[in-house]
């Protein structure tokens, strides 16, 4: 693990984004709520934050950090047609929250692909990436399109 000690705490964002990528039958079992495990949207969020929580324990060396917000929103896109998945995580430390916006994102790919792959077993979980981080000696960083 790196030695953070010398670190200053300040505000740390970071968000990431990603999208699952499906056939119209599994969006439509989505979008209606009518899947078998239930609200898919509902609990891909919840399973989102949970992750984030839990990225230390999952990703080798990652600092366990106080989170003081996790959010995962999860948009319909229609034109995919798939779902749209953005986390923004927030702390003050001495290190940044992009591995736990990013497993936040991952992870509820992971839960939108579990809860309709009885219906579609070749949706794609694609683009996971950083959009923006703050905070910290590097500043800030922005996804270029």
């Amino acid at each position: 693990m790196v030695d953070v000690s010398d670190k200053e705490t300040t505000d740390r964002t970071a968000i990431a984004a990603g999208q699952i990528r499906m056939s119209q039958d599994a969006f439509d079992l989505v979008q209606s709520g009518t899947a078998k495990k239930g609200d898919v949207m509902g609990v891909a969020r919840l399973a989102g934050i949970m992750a984030a929580k839990k990225t230390a324990d999952l990703i080798p060396l990652c600092h366990p950090l106080s989170l003081s917000k996790v959010s995962v929103e999860l948009e319909a896109a229609p034109d995919l047609p798939g779902v749209t998945i953005t986390a923004t995580v927030k702390t003050s430390g001495q290190t940044g929250v992009e591995m736990e916006a990013l497993t936040a994102v991952s992870v509820a790919c992971l839960t939108v692909y579990d809860m309709v792959k009885a219906v579609d077993k070749s949706m794609q979980i694609e683009n996971i990436h950083l959009l923006r981080k703050d905070g910290g000696k590097s500043g800030t960083y922005e996804a270029t399109a």
